[in-house]
C-alpha cells in the first residue's frame, strides 16, 4: 500500500508530468464551460422551434408552412411512388417534431407519381398475342375495332390508338384495329358464354353464324342449359355461315335419366 502511495506521489509532485497534469485540467474546464454554458446559449440563441409535418402536403404548400416558421425548404430528390401524387412531400429532412432553430433548411422528397410504363408493339400480333403482352406491360385492352386489310391477315392487328414506346400510367387501356381479312365477309365471334342455349342460337343466327356441335357437360352450379364453353373463342375472325360449336350445362339428374334411356 505504501508503495502505491509513493508512485502516485512521485507522478504528482514530478516536474515532467505536472504540466501535462494541468494541460488535461485546464481542457476538462474548457469543456465543462462549453457544454453547460455557451453551447445552450449559442442553440437557444434567435429562438429554436419544433418542425411541423409536412409529409403528404403538395409542395408549395409545404413551403408556405415553412417560410411562415422562419425555415427554409429545400428540394431534395424527386422520387417515382405510388403512394403520392406527383408534387407531393413523401419524405422530410429533419423528421416532424424535431427541434431546431430558425432558418434551419428543411429538404424536402418530391413524389414524381407511379412509375410510367412503356407501350410495347401490338401491330402484327393476335388479340391474344396482345393481351399477354399488355398484361406483362401492366396495361389493359381496350376497345377493338375491325377493318378490312389486304396487307396483314385476319385476326391480326393493324394499328393500336397510342403507339408503341409511349410512356403511360399502369392500367391504361390500349384499344386496337384489328384485319378483318379482304372482305368483311369475315367477322368475329360473339361471346355466348352465360347465355341460353336457345339465346346462343339466336344470336349466331343474327350474326351470320351457324350452331355447331352440341356437346352436354354436367354441371352443379349453373342453370341447365346454359353454355359454358364455345368453340371458336370469343373475338376469333372467321368467315359468314361458320359453325361454333357449344358445350352446355346439364344437371346431374338429367345425365343419370339420358343413361336409362339408353340402356333400354
Amino acid at each position: 500500500m505504501k508503495n502505491y502511495k509513493r508512485i502516485f506521489t512521485d507522478i504528482f509532485t514530478s516536474k515532467t508530468i505536472r504540466p501535462f497534469l494541468w494541460i488535461i485540467g485546464i481542457l476538462t474546464a474548457i469543456l465543462f464551460v462549453l457544454d453547460t454554458f455557451i453551447m445552450p446559449y449559442y442553440v437557444n440563441k434567435g429562438g429554436t422551434l419544433a418542425v411541423p409535418k409536412v409529409v403528404g402536403l403538395k409542395e408549395a404548400a409545404a413551403r408556405k408552412i415553412l417560410d411562415s416558421l422562419h425555415l427554409e425548404p429545400r428540394r431534395g430528390e424527386i422520387r417515382q411512388d405510388p403512394s403520392y401524387p406527383e408534387g407531393y412531400v413523401i419524405l422530410q429532412n429533419p423528421e416532424a417534431e424535431q427541434t431546431v432553430k430558425m432558418g434551419r433548411r428543411v429538404y424536402l422528397t418530391i413524389s414524381g407519381g407511379e412509375q410510367d410504363v412503356i407501350v410495347p408493339s401490338l401491330r402484327g400480333r393476335s388479340i391474344r398475342d396482345a393481351k399477354f403482352a399488355l398484361d406483362r406491360a401492366a396495361l389493359r385492352q381496350g376497345a377493338i375495332q375491325y377493318q378490312v386489310s389486304i396487307e396483314l391477315p385476319e385476326g391480326t392487328i393493324i394499328t393500336q390508338d397510342i403507339p408503341p414506346g409511349s410512356k403511360v400510367k399502369k392500367n391504361m387501356f390500349i384499344s386496337v384495329i384489328v384485319s378483318a381479312g379482304e372482305s368483311m365477309d369475315s367477322i368475329y365471334i360473339p361471346s355466348l358464354i352465360g347465355k341460353t342455349l336457345s339465346e346462343a342460337q339466336k344470336i349466331l343466327k343474327e350474326k351470320g353464324l351457324r350452331t355447331g356441335n352440341i356437346t352436354y357437360q354436367i354441371n352443379e352450379e349453373l342453370l341447365p342449359n346454359t353454355v359454358i364453353d364455345q368453340l371458336p373463342r370469343e373475338n376469333e375472325i372467321v368467315t359468314t355461315q361458320k359453325e361454333v360449336d357449344l358445350f352446355i350445362a346439364q344437371a346431374p339428374e338429367q345425365s343419370v335419366k339420358k343413361q336409362e334411356r339408353e340402356k333400354k
